[in-house]
């Protein structure tokens, strides 16, 4: 006989025992037996906890899953055996206790945990493993039984209940003078968690042996395909493994219950049914307090906000499946700050690529895997964990070649943007490279969604960081400058002074490194400075004007340019005229105009390039030669073009456009 014993109370040496006291939930332990030679029967007559009696088992889960401390005085009564009749009621001597325990079975600190084998020949579940849960204390053992009472509950579709939570098969409950102990019996789904999995270094082609992939299961996930690279392999899986967990978690919320405890600890895979499955429901919450399907504003918002925490439980799942690095504590730590201070979703992956950078020992499979398919990973990501319960999507099923939830406006203004922002990551702009970014950011001013001021006052202010420049681009591979300076980042700051009034400071922060010495190109250390630029702007609303050229007079005139009659063209067709707010191509849209005000310029330079004018000469010089006359000259922008919660677009005076993205943190602070 073995047992797995996670609480910080040792089991008696008397009865000959080794117990695990270590959390198996959290960290990877080798699957060594544990084994002891004492009788089940003596080890649970120990156990002097005292049951409870529970009249209403639906009050004793609460939406936030919080439990009651205390341990009620009353022992089991006949009103256990009616709220659990419809699930069998075992005997120790059914069973035969196997002498090692799977360690992705790991509980609470209240549970012990044995596998066993029904040795009962007369009984349906003859030879079938499975795991019996000893439950102590009177809340470990209301989890029990509320894991019986949702069975009941669905019961009329027990094929479904089977598929994606694991089997209650019955209990064992011991008279008061043996400890007053139950025990709930439940199916036994495989030795690890979804945890213990993914901590496993050959995790992926374990996983889709245990899943056995074929054609008919990547179909459904839109795919028609196996095998193939690493990172399409892991993306083919996860979305299997999550199309899964949602399809799962929807039949519960389709059935008035909420999971409230989905943790990669709670998740297993079965090997049998190849099947996700959420846990025995022992915390699962009911939509309406009263038990009734009323739709009152109280039970409206309860079951929203429960429907809603389930699903941020899921986000967070597919955050460690796709980026396994969260799995580690502290980085976890960072990614769920990020989300408690409020920041913005659609920013996950600004903040993703600043923690894990280069330095990641999974490489960046993660993140390539979000990037794929226009960013639709984080769109989903986004969704899942979004600040607001109301704004969170509520049950995304994986199953087209896309992660895309529908077609709407909002997925093809994310594609653009995504696609824009993975374009000016190459750094290397091609003529070919230039075109196409021009042409999505007139893409995304056309489908502005925030066109009015008042939207601009709420999402304009922030930092946010440079990405690309329409207008000329200096390097420093073919000139011969008088001095070397390599541009770090470059942010925006836009703060706003009052509420009541529509006026903004603008802040440029400029970083750079200063090259001295022949070797610059191998060696790119350098004293480092920083340039900054202040600015009041008011803002209030405009439009921006397309201006044509005839050729022949060499007159202007309001209409579509020759880039824009190409996108006016491409608009026509089919794809387009459907989502398009216009009909024909308008000469003007609507934008934010920027009155600017006075312009203060800072610079510092590190020692000894402080105590050289000429130096600092030259240095400004060659900034403002690199560096779009926009930034460096804050006077320069006009009118604000585009604007989101994690994109910017500001068009300056000569027309050029700047496309920034929403930042957090800055590389070139000493912070």
């Amino acid at each position: 006989m073995a047992l797995s014993r996670t609480g910080p109370n040792p089991i008696p040496e008397s009865d000959g025992l080794a117990y695990s006291a270590r959390n198996l939930s959290t960290r990877l332990v080798l699957p060594v037996p544990l084994r002891f030679t004492g009788q089940l029967s003596n080890l649970v007559g120990r156990r002097k906890n005292k049951g409870v009696c529970c009249s209403s088992l639906r009050k004793a889960v609460s939406a936030s899953s919080t439990e009651s401390q205390e341990d009620a005085p009353s022992s089991f009564s006949v009103c256990l055996e009616e709220e659990l009749d419809h699930v069998i009621r075992f005997k120790m001597s059914d069973f035969k206790i196997l002498n090692h325990v799977s360690i992705g079975l790991g509980g609470r600190a209240d549970e012990v945990v044995f596998e066993g084998k029904v040795k009962d020949s007369g009984s349906p579940l003859y030879n079938t493993r499975v795991v019996l849960r000893q439950l102590s204390s009177a809340q470990a053992q209301r989890r029990g039984k509320r894991a019986i009472e949702v069975l009941k509950k669905l019961v009329h579709r027990k094929l479904l209940y089977h598929s994606y939570s694991m089997q209650v098969h019955g209990y064992i409950s011991l008279p008061a003078n043996d400890g007053g102990s139950f025990i709930l019996v439940h199916g036994y789904h495989g030795s690890f968690s979804l945890r213990h999995w993914l901590q496993q270094s050959d995790w992926l082609p374990t996983l889709e042996a245990t899943l056995a992939l074929d054609e008919e299961s990547v179909r459904k996930v839109g795919e028609d395909t196996t095998g193939g690279p690493a990172v399409s392999r892991q993306l083919r899986l996860i979305r299997i493994l999550m199309r899964d967990l949602l399809i799962g978690v929807n039949y519960l919320h389709s059935h008035g219950l909420a999971h409230t405890e989905l943790r990669l600890e709670n998740v297993h895979i079965s090997p049998i049914d190849r099947h996700i499955k959420v846990g025995i429901l022992g915390n699962a919450a009911d939509f309406y307090e009263d038990g009734s399907n009323s739709v009152s504003m109280d039970n409206m918002d309860r079951r929203q906000m429960m429907i809603a925490f389930d699903m941020r439980c899921v986000g967070f799942i597919m955050a460690k499946m796709v980026m396994r690095e969260l799995m580690d504590p502290l980085i976890f730590a960072k990614f769920k700050s990020f989300l408690t201070k409020g920041y913005d979703p659609s920013c996950l992956r600004e903040l993703m690529l600043e923690i894990l950078g280069r330095s990641s020992p999974y490489g960046n499979a993660g993140l390539q895997i979000l990037d794929r398919n226009w960013g639709a990973g984080w769109h989903l990501l986004s969704l899942l964990l979004a600040t607001k319960p109301s704004q969170r999507i509520r049950h995304p099923f994986l199953c087209g070649p896309r992660w895309r939830v529908v077609p709407s406006m909002d997925i093809i203004r994310w594609g653009l943007g995504s696609t824009a922002m993975r374009i000016s990551e190459e750094y290397i702009y091609r003529q070919p490279q230039r075109s196409r970014l021009a042409h999505f950011i007139d893409l995304m001013e056309m489908l502005n969604p925030h066109p009015k001021p008042k939207n601009w006052l709420e999402l304009l202010p922030g930092k946010w960081r440079l990405l690309y420049c329409t207008g000329k681009h200096v390097g420093l591979t073919l000139r011969q400058p008088p001095i070397r300076v390599l541009i770090g980042d470059v942010h925006l700051t836009v703060r706003r002074a009052s509420k009541l009034k529509a006026n903004l400071s603008f802040v440029s922060d400029i970083g750079f490194s200063v090259m001295i010495g022949e070797d610059w190109p191998h060696d790119k250390t350098g004293k480092s400075g920083r340039v900054q630029v202040n600015s009041s702007f008011a803002l209030t609303a405009g439009r921006r004007l397309y201006l044509k050229q005839d050729k022949t007079t060499e007159k202007f005139s309001f209409g579509p340019s020759s880039n824009e009659e190409a996108l006016a063209q491409k608009f026509t067709g089919k794809k387009w005229r459907k989502i398009l707010p216009f009909k024909e191509f308008p000469s003007s849209l609507p934008a934010a105009k920027l009155a600017p005000g006075d312009i203060d310029v800072t610079m510092n330079l590190d020692d000894p390039l402080n105590r050289n004018i000429d130096t600092a000469r030259n240095v400004l010089q060659e900034l403002r030669t690199q560096v779009p006359p926009e930034i460096f000259d804050l006077s320069k922008i006009v009118c604000g073009t585009y604007v989101d919660s994690r994109l910017l677009v500001l068009r300056g005076v000569n027309g050029s456009a700047l496309l920034f993205t929403r930042s957090f943190v800055d590389r070139n602070s000493s912070s």
